[in-house]
């Protein structure tokens, strides 16, 4: 019963949104370019549904490479941070530089200095979620219960032992957390990057020749828009599958 309640619950609250959506754009009839009904979307979905589906894999592909590398990087560097108050003093203050300036400024030099190819727009993804990782991991890392913390020492255990037995296990609820931001950040990031980077493939890249489309580009805009939300919403799904294995142990997945 709970389960299914938790299926249908949330399918009921989007056919809302989507119900209140449409009324909205019929009852004032509001520009396609400003706002495109639902339904009009859907058919423009199911006109060309193989289309849609290839690209947004790729930009699925651009988003998980992205993400794979930002994670990577930003459990060494805060794992360094949560071991040093002083690296972490010195580094905090760039990876809000580099979290506060507003990336789409710069997508078109990233483009120029990588090549017109998927590099950037990886690059774009991993950037831009980098620093929130690490200072949910940095956080997570310096959360750990200082009596466990204090029992390692007690056995003279090594900084690894450390980390892999106790600092990262720690770490994970709030890195999952946190993941949920990256992975909003990093689909904005890959859809405007491939519009820049002008290749051939991507929501991105649809999405930027149906701005200059003043026939049917409202429709195709729209329809990327409403891929690249599914996207992400599929990502989450699949975080929240993750931490549902990850963090059995964890009192927040306790009924």
């Amino acid at each position: 019963m709970k389960w299914a309640r938790s299926v249908v619950t949330p399918v009921v609250g989007v056919v809302v949104f989507l119900a209140v959506w449409e009324s909205f754009v019929r009852a004032f009839d509001i520009r396609r370019f400003v706002l495109t009904a639902p339904t009009e979307i859907l058919s423009e979905l199911l006109d060309d549904p193989n289309a849609y589906w290839s690209n947004t894999l790729v930009t699925a592909q651009h988003l998980a490479g992205g993400l794979l590398i930002s994670v990577s990087v930003s459990l060494v560097v805060g794992s360094v941070m949560a071991a040093s108050r002083y690296i972490e003093e010195a580094t905090a203050p760039v990876l809000i530089i580099i979290l506060v300036t507003p990336w789409v400024a710069y997508i078109n030099s990233v483009v120029i200095w990588l090549g017109f190819n998927d590099r950037p727009i990886i690059f774009m993804v991993a950037f831009t979620s980098f620093p929130l990782l690490t200072f949910g991991v940095v956080t997570g890392m310096k959360s750990a219960d200082p009596a466990a913390r204090e029992l390692f020492a007690s056995v003279d255990a090594s900084r690894w032992e450390v980390l892999w037995r106790l600092r990262l296990p720690s770490a994970l609820p709030t890195v999952l957390t946190t993941a949920r931001f990256a992975v909003a950040l990093g689909l904005g990031a890959a859809y405007f990057s491939e519009g820049a980077s002008s290749g051939l493939r991507g929501l991105g890249v649809i999405g930027r020749r149906a701005a200059l489309d003043q026939t049917r580009g409202a429709e195709v805009l729209w329809t990327t828009i409403f891929c690249t939300a599914a996207l992400g919403i599929s990502g989450l799904v699949a975080l929240s599958l993750v931490e549902k294995t990850a963090l059995r142990w964890h009192a927040s997945q306790r009924d």
